[in-house]
């Protein structure tokens, strides 16, 4: 049971989170990330500040800053129907009897559904242009790996 649960929770992770980026004007967009149960709250913001960098280098700009954010959740556990044996025995004794019984409930399996859902509105900025100062640079907030970063099409919740 372990091994599978070494290789199967890799692969849960790699599809856990995606993200569709609209263009809000020439220097602003939105990013709105949906991230599985597995991920979380936080996971899902994670790949959304992730995706604003990167969108940011994409578009030609070197920095961005966050002027709207919005996160909720639809996480839930779900738990499915059980089911009920009952076994009994019986006795006479002569014209007499009697009856014994035992009902037990199993309970259905539980699973967890629903996603995790951050959005971000960011405005962008090229070195040197009035606001950058305060903006956070794209290719620093992913890490020397940015340029492999930004080929990706899609990314996960996981740390690179």
């Amino acid at each position: 049971m372990r091994a599978l649960l070494v290789f199967a929770l890799p692969l849960l992770i790699a599809g856990c989170a995606s993200t569709d980026v609209m263009k809000l004007s020439q220097n602003e967009i939105a990013i709105d990330t949906s991230a599985a149960p597995i991920c979380g709250a936080a996971g899902a913001a994670r790949v959304a500040q992730r995706m604003a960098a990167a969108e940011t280098i994409k578009a030609g700009y070197d920095r961005y800053q966050i002027v709207a954010t919005g996160r909720d959740s639809s996480v839930h556990a779900v738990q499915m129907p059980g089911s009920y044996n009952t076994t009994g025995s019986m006795a006479t004794y002569g014209n007499y009897g009697s009856f014994n019984a035992t009902t037990t409930y199993t309970p259905g399996p539980t699973f967890v559904a629903g996603r995790h859902h951050q959005q971000l509105v960011i405005r962008l900025f090229k070195n040197g242009e009035q606001g950058s100062a305060n903006a956070i640079s794209a290719r620093g907030a992913l890490g020397p790996k940015w340029q492999e970063i930004i080929k990706r099409k899609s990314l996960t919740c996981s740390v690179d």
